[in-house]
């Protein structure tokens, strides 16, 4: 009986005590944690793309020399020429002997090799990973690849030939680093060395950052040394204030996320800065914790004192009436039946009352002053209700903190800052979704190329390892003129659309089934006096995965990839092929960005009201040039906004918590309570009126070893001792076991 009251008191001190600690610990600064932690994200997203930029570029230098049909002709002039006379980024290019690092060929600019072990270099297994070097005093990425070309042959005529190695050379290729693009008004994203140093600076909009923030690149710099070279660290930083703005900064490694990367040693950090608004007043939510923890600890204490005094003391007393009614039975001393001469007083209401009532007449029929007498049941409230109301009373305390106090209005609740982040990062995955649409593009009309001219085992060769180097594909297949697939590697098309379209570009092959079917397509082009080649079209249908796969970021919340018709194509969570956006106001934010006809649209942001609370959403078209700007299609994300650290949305959550923890806690010890106590003294109660009644035959069971168990036990024995009266009253001996009362009563 003691411990679910103990419980419930202690418990809900304990909540109390929790709603003020909760609700002092929101940090109502003057820049939110969510500014901080959207421009953290923001470098993040930043570096990712770098990241990705430079791996791609590092597997196409890598291709394109493990593609080159070198033959015992080859020379290095012409190889270098025509390795690199396609690749328009190119700053200088170099081709070595990889065993003794002597240059062979140069083009362009001179290539930075002090300090590189030719040989070393050379020896490595898979795709060397690039270098960041120094021309001429600007910052380089120096790319590898190996070739391997076959023997020179001093004289074709010669009747024996001499087998000599395989010459094995080493393409060095110097690039500038990856542009760098900057999202957000007011925005500077910079590309710093280990050391700090800024090696590429961009801006967008009126980026002024003051002078006493220059401290920060470098700051960042060694934030991300400290945190070492192979992780994908992250952080902000806080800057001056000047005037009402303050700069907010974020930095991130450019480093892979999933174990070793050609850029890990790169040692580059991605630097982003802006200045931001600054809340001119901060809200001091103790107060009102202090407030609601006096309140539910008053409610704790009235409870423990109101249970105490009508369910504990009353069973308490009627445990020792019970106790001694039983010892009066049993027992033949003479402070035994003295026991029996006492009244039993009727504590408490309910059950308790009726248990009491029974047991005075219990009392009254082995003193042999009456028989037998039915006991009727008074109406009225019962422990039962005691219980509701109870629980009744600590939902007066919980609900209004579930549902009235503290809420946080969803049009004032989250700082422009985060819903400018928010539009930030959504075009920043959707420049990440058409980098990646576009260079599954570029990479078929490469594999396209090589194609006019061949046999038909040679182009299914090429397509092999196509879809070998390009995890991306799930399939590559030929087209003729009527639509007909003529050659195919890789898993079967999923494509419905029947149709030869002109030109390349990306485009989508079904519109309905389980599996999106999204295709990049190039002709293949007829070489005169050669073989011709087995198809006019090459598509290469993308593996939706590889999409999804690229949606999913920290804390932008769900991600959806819709077409022209807003459905939806790929998403980072769940979902049904060209289903509809979960929310109708996602589908008006997307229509949203469409400009006048024939343009692109542009991004746009807004909180919407869900059934779960406000949510931070954003929409941008996919493309505004390139294979992918004819498609209309859309990125459109939705982040809850109670998973933002905005101290509105925090004092919200932890005030419903508190009122919730409240209400569970208290209905699960009454819940306790009633079961212990509560449920067994109405089975008690109904036991004992029948026994009053005259049921002599029905055993009383102890259930629990409690309180109520001990009664049980008590009345057990009385119900014998009034069996073993009954059935010596029946067999004549009545008179002789009730004369000693009757004269004790006498002389009393």
């Amino acid at each position: 009986m003691r411990p679910p009251i103990a419980a419930l008191v202690v418990l809900l001190l304990v909540v109390a005590v929790v709603t003020v600690i909760g609700l002092d610990g929101i940090q109502a600064a003057r820049v939110p944690q969510a500014v901080l932690n959207g421009e953290q994200q923001i470098a993040a997203d930043t570096a990712l793309s770098m990241r990705t930029a430079i791996d791609v570029e590092a597997g196409s230098v890598h291709r394109t020399a493990n593609t080159y049909p070198a033959t015992s002709t080859s020379t290095p002039t012409t190889t270098l020429k025509a390795l690199t006379s396609a690749r328009k980024a190119v700053v200088g290019s170099a081709l070595l002997d990889a065993r003794t690092g002597k240059l062979l060929a140069a083009g362009g600019k001179s290539v930075p090799l002090a300090g590189v072990n030719i040989a070393r270099t050379a020896s490595g297994h898979g795709v060397i990973p690039p270098r960041l070097v120094t021309a001429g005093g600007t910052r380089e990425l120096l790319y590898f690849a190996k070739l391997t070309v076959p023997a020179q042959q001093d004289d074709a005529n010669q009747d024996q030939l001499v087998n000599r190695p395989d010459r094995q050379w080493l393409l060095a290729v110097s690039e500038a680093l990856p542009v760098l693009t900057t999202y957000g008004d007011g925005r500077t994203a910079k590309v710093l060395d280990a050391s700090g140093t800024a090696l590429a600076t961009t801006s967008r909009g009126t980026a002024a950052p003051a002078a006493a923030d220059s401290g920060l690149p470098a700051t960042a710099a060694r934030a991300a040394n400290e945190s070492g070279s192979d992780t994908d660290a992250s952080g902000s930083l806080l800057g001056t204030t000047t005037g009402s703005r303050r700069t907010v900064a974020g930095w991130a490694q450019v480093a892979s996320a999933t174990g070793p990367g050609s850029t890990d040693d790169l040692g580059l950090v991605v630097f982003t800065s802006r200045a931001v608004p600054v809340t001119t007043s901060a809200t001091d939510y103790l107060p009102f914790a202090l407030k609601a923890a006096g309140a539910l600890a008053g409610v704790a204490l009235l409870l423990g004192l109101a249970l105490h005094f009508s369910v504990q003391r009353p069973l308490l007393r009627l445990y020792l009436s019970a106790g001694r009614l039983a010892r009066g039975a049993t027992e033949d001393s003479p402070a035994a039946l003295e026991e029996l001469y006492r009244p039993v007083p009727v504590h408490g209401f309910g059950e308790m009352a009726r248990i009491g009532r029974a047991l005075e007449s219990l009392r009254r029929q082995l003193l042999g002053e009456n028989g037998p007498e039915e006991i009727r049941a008074r109406r009225g409230p019962g422990y039962r209700a005691l219980a509701v109301v109870s629980v009744v009373v600590v939902a007066c305390w919980a609900a209004p903190m579930v549902f009235v106090l503290n809420r946080a209005d969803a049009a004032t609740a989250v700082p422009a800052p985060v819903l400018a982040d928010q539009q930030t990062r959504t075009e920043i995955a959707t420049n990440r979704i058409r980098q990646s649409l576009d260079q599954s593009y570029t990479d078929l009309t490469e594999t396209a190329a090589l194609l006019p001219g061949t046999s038909r085992s040679a182009q299914a060769k090429v397509l092999r390892r196509a879809l070998a180097d390009h995890k991306s594909y799930r399939s590559l297949y030929l087209l003729d003129s009527s639509g007909g697939i003529t050659l195919r590697v890789g898993e079967a098309p999923l494509r419905t659309l029947v149709h030869v379209p002109q030109g390349g570009g990306i485009t989508t092959v079904n519109t309905s089934g389980r599996i999106p079917a999204i295709a990049a397509y190039a002709q293949v082009r007829a070489v005169k006096g050669k073989t011709s080649a087995a198809g006019v079209v090459l598509f290469g249908e993308i593996n939706v995965k590889a999409l999804n796969s690229l949606l999913t970021r920290p804390k932008l919340g769900s991600v959806w990839v819709t077409d022209r018709n807003h459905e939806v194509l790929a998403a980072s969570v769940g979902y049904r092929a060209f289903q509809s956006l979960p929310d109708s106001g996602l589908t008006r934010l997307a229509r949203s960005t469409q400009g006048a006809p024939g343009t692109t649209g542009t991004a746009t942001s807004a909180v919407l009201r869900t059934s779960s609370g406000p949510s931070v959403n954003a929409a941008a078209p996919l493309a505004q040039s390139g294979p992918t700007a004819r498609l209309g299609w859309h990125v459109v994300t939705a982040e809850p906004a109670a998973a933002l650290q905005i101290p509105a949305m925090q004092a919200q959550q932890r005030t419903m918590l508190a009122g919730i923890l409240g209400l569970t806690l208290s209905a699960l010890c009454l819940g306790w309570l009633h079961v212990l106590v509560i449920r067994p003294l109405r089975a008690v109660a109904v036991l004992v009126e029948r026994l009053a009644g005259g049921d002599r035959r029905t055993v009383l069971h102890p259930v629990n070893h409690d309180e109520i168990g001990s009664v049980t036990r008590s009345l057990e024995l009385i119900r014998q001792a009034l069996a073993e009266r009954d059935r010596a009253a029946r067999s004549g001996h009545a008179a002789g076991l009730s004369q000693p009362l009757r004269e004790n009563t006498l002389q009393r």
